[in-house]
């Protein structure tokens, strides 16, 4: 479990799951938007505004957030790091229990979230020595590395993608079981290149080859799958 440096004593007190899934969950709404309401972290959360008002003052005096009405909750660095570290941990425990343990893709992040609280960081660079230092999740998400060194690059989606062009998928950001299900079911996991034939209009669905099959996929899903188009990846 992940400590914090006490402002006063100096001492590095064990935070607890629930402030370190506070400290994740802005990390992550940090990267898709500038402003991080407190209204926004309880309904990610699926908590109380007056719960998060209650956590937020507790994480200010460990000096991990910065709040006021304009900028909203913000990490400082010390709480970046420990958020960093949050996520280096679920992303590492998905990555072992899909690759050593034989999880399915839409199985690892339930047992993720509670794992990441728990691991202590000796076990941590051992799944990380095992599974050779992976860069990546099951689901493309970066793996932080062990100094907060993270490369959270801003792919486009399938939304974005031409007619007739071709792309590699790099991530998939649906985090409910039931639509990594399908998307597997489709194909559509990180590394696979797929073909945009057409997409229909008036935010019709698309349609695509995977692996030289068709498929047609709706425009919700494919906004979460991001892709670099052929002429730009690696």
């Amino acid at each position: 479990m992940v400590a914090a440096v006490s402002p006063v004593s100096g001492k590095r007190p064990t935070l607890g799951a629930a402030a370190e899934d506070y400290l994740k969950v802005v990390y992550q709404l940090s990267l898709a938007s500038a402003r991080v309401a407190p209204s926004t972290v309880a309904s990610k959360l699926g908590v109380s505004q007056a719960a998060v008002t209650k956590m937020v003052k507790r994480l200010r005096a460990l000096r991990l957030v910065r709040y006021g009405r304009g900028p909203g909750i913000v990490l400082t660095d010390d709480g970046r790091a420990v958020a960093l570290e949050i996520v280096r941990h679920h992303r590492l425990l998905e990555a072992y229990l899909h690759r050593a343990l034989g999880y399915s893709w839409d199985e690892v992040d339930r047992e993720a979230e509670v794992l990441e609280h728990v691991i202590s960081e000796d076990f941590e660079e051992r799944i990380d020595r095992l599974l050779g230092h992976p860069t990546h999740d099951p689901h493309g998400s970066p793996i932080p590395t062990k100094d907060g060194r993270v490369e959270d690059t801003d792919f486009p989606t399938l939304l974005d993608l031409e007619g007739g062009a071709r792309a590699r998928i790099r991530r998939v950001t649906a985090s409910d079981p039931g639509m990594l299900r399908y998307l597997g079911e489709l194909g559509l996991y990180p590394q696979t290149e797929v073909t945009l034939v057409e997409r229909a209009p008036y935010g019709g669905p698309l349609r695509i080859l995977v692996g030289g099959e068709e498929r047609v996929l709706g425009a919700e899903l494919a906004r979460r799958v991001f892709i670099a188009p052929e002429e730009n990846r690696a």
